[in-house]
Protein backbone atom coordinates (compact mmCIF):
# COMPACT_ATOMS: atom_id res chain seq x y z
CA UNK A 1 0.00 0.00 0.00
CA UNK A 2 1.00 3.81 -0.45
CA UNK A 3 -0.48 5.49 2.02
CA UNK A 4 1.24 8.63 0.89
CA UNK A 5 -0.27 8.99 -2.00
CA UNK A 6 -2.77 12.26 -1.42
CA UNK A 7 -6.20 11.86 -2.99
CA UNK A 8 -9.47 14.46 -3.23
CA UNK A 9 -12.49 12.87 -1.52
CA UNK A 10 -15.00 12.44 -4.04
CA UNK A 11 -17.30 9.31 -2.27
CA UNK A 12 -17.28 10.49 1.22
CA UNK A 13 -19.07 13.76 2.46
CA UNK A 14 -19.45 15.26 6.08
CA UNK A 15 -20.43 12.20 7.28
CA UNK A 16 -19.39 9.26 5.34
CA UNK A 17 -20.70 7.91 1.95
CA UNK A 18 -24.56 8.53 1.24
CA UNK A 19 -26.56 8.22 -1.86
CA UNK A 20 -29.93 6.53 -3.26
CA UNK A 21 -29.38 2.84 -2.95
CA UNK A 22 -28.07 0.93 -5.96
CA UNK A 23 -27.47 4.28 -7.16
CA UNK A 24 -23.86 5.21 -7.61
CA UNK A 25 -22.17 5.74 -5.08
CA UNK A 26 -24.28 3.48 -3.11
CA UNK A 27 -24.31 0.37 -4.82
CA UNK A 28 -22.57 -3.03 -4.85
CA UNK A 29 -19.71 -2.39 -6.52
CA UNK A 30 -18.40 0.66 -4.27
CA UNK A 31 -19.52 -1.38 -1.31
CA UNK A 32 -17.13 -4.02 -2.43
CA UNK A 33 -14.27 -2.22 -3.25
CA UNK A 34 -14.78 -0.08 0.01
CA UNK A 35 -14.66 -3.17 2.06
CA UNK A 36 -10.88 -3.75 0.26
CA UNK A 37 -9.52 -0.50 0.28
CA UNK A 38 -10.76 0.08 3.79
CA UNK A 39 -9.76 -3.38 4.86
CA UNK A 40 -6.05 -3.48 3.43
CA UNK A 41 -5.67 0.21 5.21
CA UNK A 42 -6.31 -1.16 8.49
CA UNK A 43 -4.45 -4.29 8.16
CA UNK A 44 -1.06 -3.23 10.22
CA UNK A 45 0.49 -6.37 11.92
CA UNK A 46 0.74 -10.25 12.21
CA UNK A 47 -2.63 -10.27 14.99
CA UNK A 48 -5.95 -11.41 13.19
CA UNK A 49 -7.55 -8.19 11.85
CA UNK A 50 -11.17 -7.77 12.40
CA UNK A 51 -14.01 -5.28 11.72
CA UNK A 52 -17.41 -4.59 13.54
CA UNK A 53 -20.11 -4.31 10.48
CA UNK A 54 -23.48 -2.60 12.13
CA UNK A 55 -26.58 -1.71 10.20
CA UNK A 56 -29.93 0.17 10.32
CA UNK A 57 -33.54 -1.12 9.51
CA UNK A 58 -33.62 -0.37 5.64
CA UNK A 59 -34.08 -3.15 3.43
CA UNK A 60 -30.91 -1.68 1.26
CA UNK A 61 -28.93 -3.33 4.48
CA UNK A 62 -28.78 -6.19 3.74
CA UNK A 63 -27.54 -5.68 -0.25
CA UNK A 64 -25.19 -3.31 0.98
CA UNK A 65 -24.09 -5.73 4.03
CA UNK A 66 -23.18 -8.55 1.80
CA UNK A 67 -21.20 -6.54 -0.57
CA UNK A 68 -19.13 -5.33 2.20
CA UNK A 69 -18.40 -8.52 3.83
CA UNK A 70 -17.36 -10.27 0.65
CA UNK A 71 -15.03 -7.11 0.63
CA UNK A 72 -13.32 -7.31 4.06
CA UNK A 73 -12.94 -10.83 3.60
CA UNK A 74 -11.35 -10.91 0.52
CA UNK A 75 -8.89 -8.72 2.38
CA UNK A 76 -8.22 -10.92 4.85
CA UNK A 77 -10.26 -9.11 7.60
CA UNK A 78 -13.06 -10.94 9.92
CA UNK A 79 -16.39 -9.66 9.73
CA UNK A 80 -18.18 -9.22 13.32
CA UNK A 81 -21.81 -9.15 12.09
CA UNK A 82 -24.22 -7.50 15.13
CA UNK A 83 -26.98 -6.12 12.63
CA UNK A 84 -29.27 -3.59 13.47
CA UNK A 85 -27.81 -1.49 16.12
CA UNK A 86 -27.63 2.50 16.61
CA UNK A 87 -24.45 4.25 15.10
CA UNK A 88 -23.14 4.81 18.73
CA UNK A 89 -23.27 1.25 19.48
CA UNK A 90 -21.10 0.12 16.65
CA UNK A 91 -18.49 2.80 17.85
CA UNK A 92 -18.74 1.44 21.16
CA UNK A 93 -17.99 -2.53 20.56
CA UNK A 94 -15.03 -1.33 18.11
CA UNK A 95 -13.36 -0.29 20.92
CA UNK A 96 -14.71 -2.99 23.33
CA UNK A 97 -13.81 -5.99 21.00
CA UNK A 98 -10.64 -4.43 20.03
CA UNK A 99 -11.64 -4.53 16.99
CA UNK A 100 -9.46 -2.86 13.88
CA UNK A 101 -12.28 -0.80 11.94
CA UNK A 102 -16.07 -0.20 12.78
CA UNK A 103 -18.17 0.08 9.94
CA UNK A 104 -22.33 1.32 10.40
CA UNK A 105 -25.14 1.23 7.48
CA UNK A 106 -26.89 3.40 7.73
CA UNK A 107 -28.33 7.09 6.00
CA UNK A 108 -29.45 8.37 9.10
CA UNK A 109 -32.61 10.81 9.21
CA UNK A 110 -32.87 10.26 5.52
CA UNK A 111 -35.82 8.19 3.44
CA UNK A 112 -35.29 4.53 3.36
CA UNK A 113 -34.59 5.03 -0.29
CA UNK A 114 -31.13 6.88 0.80
CA UNK A 115 -28.07 4.67 2.32
CA UNK A 116 -24.86 5.33 3.29
CA UNK A 117 -21.55 3.74 5.22
CA UNK A 118 -19.60 5.02 8.03
CA UNK A 119 -16.48 3.89 9.07
CA UNK A 120 -15.16 4.41 12.26
CA UNK A 121 -11.23 3.89 13.57
CA UNK A 122 -10.16 1.23 16.44
CA UNK A 123 -10.67 3.87 18.75
CA UNK A 124 -14.09 4.82 18.53
CA UNK A 125 -13.99 7.65 16.77
CA UNK A 126 -14.91 8.65 13.00
CA UNK A 127 -12.13 8.72 10.34
CA UNK A 128 -10.60 11.88 9.47
CA UNK A 129 -10.75 13.59 6.31
CA UNK A 130 -7.25 12.66 5.31
CA UNK A 131 -7.69 8.86 6.20
CA UNK A 132 -11.11 9.03 3.88
CA UNK A 133 -9.29 10.36 0.92
CA UNK A 134 -5.93 8.21 1.45
CA UNK A 135 -9.08 5.02 1.62
CA UNK A 136 -10.52 6.66 -1.57
CA UNK A 137 -6.56 6.24 -3.03
CA UNK A 138 -6.84 3.01 -2.61
CA UNK A 139 -10.04 2.26 -4.00
CA UNK A 140 -8.99 3.87 -7.36
CA UNK A 141 -6.15 1.41 -7.56
CA UNK A 142 -5.98 -2.50 -8.84
CA UNK A 143 -5.67 -4.32 -5.68
CA UNK A 144 -6.22 -7.70 -6.52
CA UNK A 145 -2.14 -8.54 -5.95
CA UNK A 146 -2.70 -7.25 -2.34
CA UNK A 147 -6.03 -9.55 -1.55
CA UNK A 148 -5.18 -11.91 1.56
CA UNK A 149 -3.59 -15.35 -0.16
CA UNK A 150 -6.28 -18.60 0.36
CA UNK A 151 -5.47 -19.37 3.47
CA UNK A 152 -5.58 -15.67 4.65
CA UNK A 153 -9.30 -14.88 3.93
CA UNK A 154 -11.29 -14.05 6.71
CA UNK A 155 -14.39 -15.12 8.19
CA UNK A 156 -17.73 -13.71 9.28
CA UNK A 157 -19.32 -14.85 12.19
CA UNK A 158 -22.60 -13.05 14.32
CA UNK A 159 -21.76 -11.32 17.94
CA UNK A 160 -25.56 -12.64 19.78
CA UNK A 161 -24.99 -10.34 22.77
CA UNK A 162 -23.89 -7.51 20.89
CA UNK A 163 -27.48 -5.16 21.83
CA UNK A 164 -27.24 -6.23 25.45
CA UNK A 165 -23.41 -4.86 25.37
CA UNK A 166 -24.62 -1.55 24.41
CA UNK A 167 -28.11 -1.46 26.18
CA UNK A 168 -25.41 -2.18 29.46
CA UNK A 169 -23.08 0.72 28.28
CA UNK A 170 -26.06 3.26 28.09
CA UNK A 171 -27.87 2.45 31.27
CA UNK A 172 -24.38 3.12 32.84
CA UNK A 173 -24.24 6.80 31.94
CA UNK A 174 -27.49 6.92 33.94
CA UNK A 175 -26.98 8.49 37.17
CA UNK A 176 -25.59 5.12 39.99
CA UNK A 177 -28.37 4.60 42.46
CA UNK A 178 -31.19 6.85 40.21
CA UNK A 179 -34.05 4.89 38.59
CA UNK A 180 -36.89 5.81 36.56
CA UNK A 181 -40.09 4.55 38.60
CA UNK A 182 -43.17 6.49 38.04
CA UNK A 183 -42.01 7.96 34.76
CA UNK A 184 -44.19 7.69 31.95
CA UNK A 185 -41.88 8.02 28.62
CA UNK A 186 -42.89 7.92 24.92
CA UNK A 187 -40.47 6.67 22.95
CA UNK A 188 -40.08 6.99 18.84
CA UNK A 189 -37.62 5.07 17.67
CA UNK A 190 -37.72 5.92 13.57
CA UNK A 191 -38.70 2.75 12.92
CA UNK A 192 -34.83 2.32 13.16
CA UNK A 193 -31.79 1.28 14.52
CA UNK A 194 -32.77 1.74 18.42
CA UNK A 195 -36.28 -0.10 17.74
CA UNK A 196 -35.24 -2.39 20.61
CA UNK A 197 -32.38 -1.13 22.75
CA UNK A 198 -33.74 1.84 23.07
CA UNK A 199 -37.28 0.45 25.06
CA UNK A 200 -35.64 -2.06 26.87
CA UNK A 201 -33.07 0.32 28.25
CA UNK A 202 -35.59 2.46 29.46
CA UNK A 203 -37.82 -0.18 30.70
CA UNK A 204 -34.71 -1.99 32.63
CA UNK A 205 -34.01 1.68 34.49
CA UNK A 206 -37.48 1.50 35.79
CA UNK A 207 -39.73 3.61 33.24
CA UNK A 208 -43.06 2.86 31.61
CA UNK A 209 -42.34 2.98 27.98
CA UNK A 210 -44.95 3.69 25.75
CA UNK A 211 -43.13 2.61 22.33
CA UNK A 212 -43.77 4.30 18.54
CA UNK A 213 -41.81 4.02 15.74
CA UNK A 214 -40.49 0.43 16.96
CA UNK A 215 -41.83 -1.86 14.11
CA UNK A 216 -39.53 -1.78 11.19
CA UNK A 217 -40.46 -3.14 7.99
CA UNK A 218 -37.36 -2.26 6.00
CA UNK A 219 -39.26 0.44 4.45
CA UNK A 220 -40.67 2.53 7.04
CA UNK A 221 -37.39 4.14 8.86
CA UNK A 222 -37.56 7.84 9.36
CA UNK A 223 -41.50 7.80 7.63
CA UNK A 224 -43.50 10.39 9.25
CA UNK A 225 -41.66 9.65 12.81
CA UNK A 226 -38.62 9.90 14.57
CA UNK A 227 -36.75 13.01 15.27
CA UNK A 228 -37.35 14.90 11.91
CA UNK A 229 -41.01 14.33 12.12
CA UNK A 230 -41.41 15.26 15.93
CA UNK A 231 -45.54 15.60 15.91
CA UNK A 232 -46.86 11.76 16.34
CA UNK A 233 -44.29 12.27 19.47
CA UNK A 234 -46.42 15.64 20.63
CA UNK A 235 -49.74 13.88 20.22
CA UNK A 236 -48.70 10.52 22.28
CA UNK A 237 -47.45 12.39 24.92
CA UNK A 238 -50.45 14.63 25.18
CA UNK A 239 -52.72 11.45 24.29
CA UNK A 240 -50.94 9.18 27.22
CA UNK A 241 -50.18 12.20 29.79
CA UNK A 242 -46.46 11.23 29.72
CA UNK A 243 -43.63 12.99 31.60
CA UNK A 244 -41.63 13.08 28.68
CA UNK A 245 -41.21 11.88 24.95
CA UNK A 246 -38.21 11.11 23.31
CA UNK A 247 -37.73 10.75 19.57
CA UNK A 248 -34.52 9.51 18.11
CA UNK A 249 -33.64 9.24 14.04
CA UNK A 250 -33.25 6.35 11.96
CA UNK A 251 -29.46 5.00 12.88
CA UNK A 252 -30.17 7.11 16.63
CA UNK A 253 -27.30 9.31 17.07
CA UNK A 254 -29.26 12.17 17.65
CA UNK A 255 -32.25 13.15 19.98
CA UNK A 256 -35.10 15.65 19.85
CA UNK A 257 -37.01 15.44 23.20
CA UNK A 258 -41.00 16.83 24.09
CA UNK A 259 -41.82 18.07 26.93
CA UNK A 260 -45.16 17.03 28.94
CA UNK A 261 -47.05 19.92 27.37
CA UNK A 262 -46.24 18.76 23.60
CA UNK A 263 -43.57 21.68 23.00
CA UNK A 264 -40.73 20.67 21.29
CA UNK A 265 -37.37 20.80 22.36
CA UNK A 266 -34.41 20.89 19.84
CA UNK A 267 -30.46 20.41 20.58
CA UNK A 268 -29.40 23.53 21.38
CA UNK A 269 -31.89 23.49 24.89
CA UNK A 270 -30.45 20.01 25.38
CA UNK A 271 -26.81 21.31 25.04
CA UNK A 272 -27.56 23.78 27.02
CA UNK A 273 -29.68 21.56 30.15
CA UNK A 274 -26.83 18.58 29.98
CA UNK A 275 -23.79 21.44 30.47
CA UNK A 276 -25.53 23.14 33.35
CA UNK A 277 -26.44 19.92 34.65
CA UNK A 278 -22.86 18.56 34.76
CA UNK A 279 -21.14 21.73 35.78
CA UNK A 280 -23.63 21.49 38.81
CA UNK A 281 -22.71 17.97 39.68
CA UNK A 282 -18.87 19.21 39.17
CA UNK A 283 -18.19 16.61 36.35
CA UNK A 284 -18.15 19.33 32.88
CA UNK A 285 -14.45 19.57 33.40
CA UNK A 286 -13.22 22.43 32.02
CA UNK A 287 -15.72 25.35 31.46
CA UNK A 288 -16.08 24.82 28.05
CA UNK A 289 -18.74 23.30 25.63
CA UNK A 290 -18.52 22.95 21.82
CA UNK A 291 -21.35 23.74 19.08
CA UNK A 292 -21.49 24.45 15.60
CA UNK A 293 -22.15 27.53 13.59
CA UNK A 294 -26.12 27.10 13.74
CA UNK A 295 -26.22 27.25 17.29
CA UNK A 296 -28.44 29.44 18.58
CA UNK A 297 -26.69 32.99 19.72
CA UNK A 298 -29.16 32.61 23.13
CA UNK A 299 -27.13 29.69 23.89
CA UNK A 300 -23.77 31.27 24.09
CA UNK A 301 -24.93 33.88 26.26
CA UNK A 302 -26.59 31.89 29.05
CA UNK A 303 -23.52 29.18 29.11
CA UNK A 304 -21.66 32.78 29.39
CA UNK A 305 -23.43 33.94 32.40
CA UNK A 306 -22.31 30.55 34.17
CA UNK A 307 -18.62 30.39 33.23
CA UNK A 308 -19.11 28.24 30.46
CA UNK A 309 -17.19 28.96 26.90
CA UNK A 310 -19.00 27.57 23.81
CA UNK A 311 -16.67 26.81 20.97
CA UNK A 312 -18.45 26.67 17.40
CA UNK A 313 -17.42 24.40 14.42
CA UNK A 314 -18.36 23.94 11.11
CA UNK A 315 -21.60 21.71 10.75
CA UNK A 316 -21.25 17.79 11.29
CA UNK A 317 -21.19 16.08 14.69
CA UNK A 318 -17.37 14.82 13.44
CA UNK A 319 -16.71 18.62 13.39
CA UNK A 320 -17.64 18.82 17.31
CA UNK A 321 -15.94 15.85 18.11
CA UNK A 322 -12.59 16.59 16.21
CA UNK A 323 -12.67 20.30 18.57
CA UNK A 324 -13.31 17.98 21.58
CA UNK A 325 -10.51 15.94 21.54
CA UNK A 326 -8.38 18.49 20.66
CA UNK A 327 -9.07 20.32 23.77
CA UNK A 328 -10.38 17.34 26.10
CA UNK A 329 -14.03 18.76 26.59
CA UNK A 330 -16.33 16.44 27.27
CA UNK A 331 -19.71 18.15 25.78
CA UNK A 332 -20.42 18.74 22.53
CA UNK A 333 -23.55 18.94 20.62
CA UNK A 334 -25.44 20.48 17.02
CA UNK A 335 -28.80 22.15 16.89
CA UNK A 336 -30.46 18.97 15.15
CA UNK A 337 -29.86 16.84 18.06
CA UNK A 338 -26.76 15.49 17.79
CA UNK A 339 -24.71 15.06 21.41
CA UNK A 340 -21.29 13.46 22.26
CA UNK A 341 -20.75 12.96 26.14
CA UNK A 342 -17.15 12.13 25.90
CA UNK A 343 -17.49 10.37 29.42
CA UNK A 344 -19.67 7.86 27.70
CA UNK A 345 -19.19 8.10 23.75
CA UNK A 346 -16.87 8.50 20.75
CA UNK A 347 -19.97 9.75 18.50
CA UNK A 348 -23.41 11.35 18.73
CA UNK A 349 -25.55 8.88 20.99
CA UNK A 350 -28.95 10.14 21.46
CA UNK A 351 -30.38 7.49 23.95
CA UNK A 352 -27.72 8.24 26.15
CA UNK A 353 -28.40 12.10 25.93
CA UNK A 354 -31.76 11.16 26.37
CA UNK A 355 -30.86 9.57 29.77
CA UNK A 356 -28.86 12.55 30.52
CA UNK A 357 -32.32 14.95 30.52
CA UNK A 358 -34.03 12.04 32.32
CA UNK A 359 -31.56 12.51 34.92
CA UNK A 360 -31.93 16.27 35.16
CA UNK A 361 -36.16 15.00 35.64
CA UNK A 362 -35.13 12.85 38.68
CA UNK A 363 -32.92 15.14 40.63
CA UNK A 364 -34.95 18.13 39.81
CA UNK A 365 -38.36 17.02 40.41
CA UNK A 366 -40.21 19.14 38.66
CA UNK A 367 -42.04 19.33 35.10
CA UNK A 368 -40.05 18.85 31.98
CA UNK A 369 -41.76 21.91 31.12
CA UNK A 370 -39.84 23.69 33.09
CA UNK A 371 -36.33 22.47 33.13
CA UNK A 372 -36.25 22.49 29.44
CA UNK A 373 -36.52 25.99 28.85
CA UNK A 374 -32.77 26.29 29.49
CA UNK A 375 -32.74 29.98 28.04
CA UNK A 376 -34.92 32.14 25.15
CA UNK A 377 -33.29 31.80 21.90
CA UNK A 378 -32.62 34.89 19.71
CA UNK A 379 -34.92 34.80 16.66
CA UNK A 380 -33.12 32.81 13.99
CA UNK A 381 -33.93 32.42 10.30
CA UNK A 382 -32.77 30.58 7.41
CA UNK A 383 -32.89 30.40 4.01
CA UNK A 384 -31.59 28.37 1.40
CA UNK A 385 -30.53 29.87 -2.47
CA UNK A 386 -29.76 27.31 -5.60
CA UNK A 387 -26.72 28.11 -7.39
CA UNK A 388 -25.09 26.35 -10.36
CA UNK A 389 -21.78 26.49 -10.67
CA UNK A 390 -18.98 28.68 -9.47
CA UNK A 391 -18.61 29.73 -5.79
CA UNK A 392 -20.89 32.98 -4.54
CA UNK A 393 -19.30 33.05 -1.49
CA UNK A 394 -16.11 34.45 -3.68
CA UNK A 395 -17.55 37.21 -4.85
CA UNK A 396 -17.17 40.80 -4.16
CA UNK A 397 -20.96 41.55 -4.46
CA UNK A 398 -21.52 38.70 -1.89
CA UNK A 399 -18.67 40.03 0.33
CA UNK A 400 -19.48 43.85 0.34
CA UNK A 401 -23.33 42.61 1.18
CA UNK A 402 -21.57 40.57 4.02
CA UNK A 403 -19.58 43.39 5.29
CA UNK A 404 -22.90 45.64 5.50
CA UNK A 405 -25.22 42.77 7.12
CA UNK A 406 -22.46 42.39 10.27
CA UNK A 407 -21.72 45.38 10.58
CA UNK A 408 -25.61 46.16 11.20
CA UNK A 409 -25.81 43.51 13.47
CA UNK A 410 -22.73 44.35 15.60
CA UNK A 411 -21.98 42.68 18.38
CA UNK A 412 -25.67 41.37 19.14
CA UNK A 413 -25.85 39.27 16.15
CA UNK A 414 -24.34 36.91 14.05
CA UNK A 415 -24.75 35.76 10.30
CA UNK A 416 -23.54 32.51 8.70
CA UNK A 417 -23.03 31.45 4.85
CA UNK A 418 -22.38 28.11 4.04
CA UNK A 419 -22.23 25.88 1.33
CA UNK A 420 -24.62 23.25 1.40
CA UNK A 421 -22.65 19.96 1.59
CA UNK A 422 -24.99 17.87 0.07
CA UNK A 423 -27.01 20.16 -2.18
CA UNK A 424 -25.89 23.15 -4.47
CA UNK A 425 -27.19 25.86 -2.15
CA UNK A 426 -25.82 28.70 -0.41
CA UNK A 427 -27.21 28.65 3.23
CA UNK A 428 -28.05 31.68 4.93
CA UNK A 429 -28.65 31.90 8.68
CA UNK A 430 -29.26 35.11 10.50
CA UNK A 431 -30.27 35.43 14.19
CA UNK A 432 -30.74 39.03 16.70
CA UNK A 433 -32.91 40.43 19.51
CA UNK A 434 -34.90 42.09 16.53
CA UNK A 435 -36.69 39.47 14.27
CA UNK A 436 -37.32 42.49 11.91
CA UNK A 437 -33.61 43.44 11.29
CA UNK A 438 -33.34 39.45 11.13
CA UNK A 439 -35.59 39.33 8.30
CA UNK A 440 -33.95 42.42 6.30
CA UNK A 441 -30.80 40.81 6.70
CA UNK A 442 -31.44 37.59 5.37
CA UNK A 443 -33.14 38.59 2.67
CA UNK A 444 -30.40 40.92 1.41
CA UNK A 445 -27.76 38.93 2.03
CA UNK A 446 -29.97 36.01 -0.40
CA UNK A 447 -30.57 39.05 -2.97
CA UNK A 448 -26.79 39.21 -3.16
CA UNK A 449 -26.26 35.79 -3.36
CA UNK A 450 -28.87 35.85 -6.72
CA UNK A 451 -27.20 38.21 -7.67
CA UNK A 452 -23.77 36.73 -7.68
CA UNK A 453 -24.99 33.88 -9.65
CA UNK A 454 -26.35 36.15 -12.26
CA UNK A 455 -23.01 37.71 -12.69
Amino acid sequence: MNKERKAERKLFGTDGIRGTANSFPMTVDVALRLGQAAGLYFRRGAHRHSVVLGKDTRLSGYMIESALVSGFLSAGMDVILVGPLPTPAIAMLTRSLRADLGVMISASHNPFGDNGIKLFGPDGFKLSDEVEAEIEGLMDQDLTAQMAPPEEVGRASRLNDAAGRYIEAAKASFPKGSRLEGLRIVLDCANGAAYRVAPTALWELGAEVIKIGCEPNGVNINAKCGSTCPEPLREAVIAHKAHLGIALDGDADRVIIVDEKGQIVDGDQILGLITLFLQKSDRLGSSDAVATIMSNLGLEKKLAEHGVTLHRTAVGDRYVVEKMREHGFKLGGEQSGHMILSDFATTGDGLIAALQVLAVLVEEGRPASEILRVFEPYPQLLRNVRYQGGDPLQTEILAEARRAAEARLGTQGRLVLRKSGTEPLIRVMAEAEDPALVEEIVSSICDAVKKAVAV
